[in-house]
């Protein structure tokens, strides 16, 4: 949205798009409880099965629960708060007409990630986060929190930190593992990687950069390489999915993702790349991403939540099962209805599900939430992924002058003519 010059116009002037940015940075605002401290997780979780009443194990509509719900604070949550620095410095360039508004974000932004820097651990450790996302590592969000603030600010000593060798290798940029190719909620180095490759292609910063973003550059180009049909990096389902959980479940959030990149690299003035001895042209980017947004859509056993009329009507979802019966149930009451092989009587249109499993299988069953489930982390990549993907070769590229509004040009200033003769 950031970047994506026509389709941001179109989103904030007549959609809903910059409003729901400004909603979410509410919300982070109020994570954010004291100067050393952020909050993590609203509720708790736990066995289906145990006793206690929490998010896995109560089901109930959100507006009957009346179990607690605390909110977990940390004091330590370097990946936490350098994620949320990234997502305030991005939405500052979405509202960067509102000179004021932007302006306090990136304050805002500073603070948050000097916190991430100073206080380092993992927002998940020893607490209820690790129930529902528990993370594995906090460099990858130093690289990308500090080009996100890069992008933001123009400060040089953002980019000099996500350029830094020693950062980067931390963050596993050059051991060249399949799942490194990955953008995801829990890995945000290829998302990096490529916003410092645009970068690249777009100031050619040159000496001390250069031979950092040139190896950023080059992993993009393996992993754009992976992505494509004639690669065997990342097997595909007959339906033609791509499968970068490698066999494992909830693989459509990947997918998304990975469109996303792709497309938002076949936006940028680069002309194509080598994959081997094979040149391939940026359209083979956007045409894996249509390839892969398509196959959400409809071209496979389900179609996304409420678009046509062939989706899941089994989703595991609390609220949407549950029947507007006037009837409040008890923790354990609504069980009846999680266990019912009745479809849900209310219906998260535009929600994407799990997803089918490596073979395009698909059970539309509401207990099996690896199936069924519309989790934050996969619906995240649905705000974006189709709105560039589906657009085809209408995409007028990459915004310069938003995205890279505050960046200085990297080059010294061309001297002014001479003055004329005095003949």
């Amino acid at each position: 949205m950031v970047a994506l010059v026509a389709r941001r116009k179109r989103l904030c002037d007549g959609g809903s798009g910059c409003a729901t940015v400004e909603a979410d940075v509410r919300r982070w605002k109020r994570l954010c409880v004291a100067g050393s401290t952020l909050g993590t997780v609203v509720g708790r979780g736990g066995f289906p099965s145990g006793t206690d009443p929490n998010d896995h194990s109560c089901w109930m509509r959100p507006e009957d629960i009346d179990y607690e719900r605390p909110v977990t604070e940390c004091n330590r949550c370097s990946d936490l708060a350098a994620e949320m620095a990234a997502a305030l410095a991005s939405a500052s360039i979405v509202f960067k007409d509102s000179v004021t508004y932007s302006h306090q974000l990136i304050r805002g932004v500073e603070t948050v990630f000097q916190f991430s820097r100073e206080r380092r651990g993992l927002y998940s450790i020893e607490n209820q986060a690790a129930n529902f996302y528990n993370s594995t590592s906090y460099w990858d969000e130093f690289v990308w929190g500090a080009t996100w603030l890069y992008y933001a600010t123009g400060n040089i000593s953002y980019l000099e930190l996500a350029n830094a060798p020693a950062l980067a290798t931390r963050a596993g940029a050059f051991e060249r593992r399949l799942c490194d190719r990955v953008f995801s909620w829990d890995n945000k180095l290829p998302g990096a990687q490529v916003l410092l490759t645009c970068l690249r292609i777009f100031f050619s910063p040159g000496y001390p950069y250069e031979e950092i973003l040139n190896e950023f550059h080059k992993q993009v180009e393996l992993s754009m390489c992976s992505f494509l049909p004639n690669h065997t990096s990342f097997n595909r389902t007959r339906g033609g999915m791509i499968d970068l959980s490698q066999g494992q479940p909830r693989n459509l959030q990947y997918v998304l993702n990975a469109a996303f990149l792709a497309h938002y690299l076949s936006a940028s003035d680069t002309g194509g790349w080598y994959c081997g001895p094979d040149f391939y042209t940026r359209d083979a980017l956007r045409q894996f991403a249509e390839k892969q947004i398509g196959y959400i859509l409809g071209a496979n056993p389900r179609n996304m939540v409420g678009f046509g009329d062939h989706y899941p009507k089994h989703v595991h979802h609390r609220g949407p099962s549950i029947p507007n019966d006037n009837i409040k149930y008890s923790c354990k009451g609504g069980w009846r209805w999680r266990n019912s092989k009745k479809s849900n009587p209310n219906t998260i249109v535009g929600a994407m599900v799990a997803g089918p499993y490596k073979h395009d299988g698909f059970e539309d069953l509401r207990e099996n939430y690896n199936y069924t489930e519309p989790a934050i982390t996969g619906n995240a990549g649905l705000v974006a992924a189709p709105l560039v993907a589906l657009s085809g070769k209408e995409s007028s590229g990459i915004d310069r002058n938003t995205v890279f509004s505050a960046v200085s040009p990297m080059y010294p200033a061309e001297p002014p003519p001479p003055a004329p003769w005095n003949i």
